[in-house]
């Protein structure tokens, strides 16, 4: 049996889109959108990262991470301050660990909604099986 490739290469693209659609309309609630809030998941994964290191483990370019970053500065979310030469980094203000910690609590219900057809079993056999796929990427794609 032929797996159509381009099919595959939809399916996934569509489960993706649900993500994104889901996690968006329920972070409404809170008042950041699901690219805001992935931006605090990054800079508290990486405290004091670099725009250009934020953007790319966002997956942006480093003109969009920094017209995000400025937003979120105004909303209080974020400070950025000076770094080593030209290099601004980035850390989540108190306001901004709330949102990240109210937000962890919607993605869970989200996501369990999202992953719900899929048993225990299922759920790890495709986290194992694109954890296959994207460990093919650049390095850089992986941050």
């Amino acid at each position: 049996m032929t797996i159509d490739l381009e099919r595959l290469g939809q399916t996934i693209k569509r489960a993706q889109y649900r993500n994104h659609r889901t996690m968006d309309a329920a972070l409404r609630d809170l008042g950041v959108t699901l690219v805001q809030w992935d931006a605090l998941r990054a800079i508290d994964r990486m405290p004091g990262a670099s725009g250009h290191d934020l953007a790319v483990a966002t997956f942006q370019s480093d003109q969009a991470f920094g017209t995000l970053a400025g937003r979120l500065v105004e909303r209080e979310l974020i400070d950025r301050s000076a770094g080593h030469g030209r290099r601004i980094e980035h850390r989540l203000t108190d306001a901004g660990r709330a949102a990240l910690e109210d937000g962890h609590r919607i993605a869970l219900d989200v996501l369990d909604d999202l992953f719900a057809p899929l048993g225990e079993d299922q759920r790890a056999v495709l986290a194992h099986l694109l954890d296959v796929l994207v460990a093919s990427d650049a390095p850089d794609a992986s941050a």
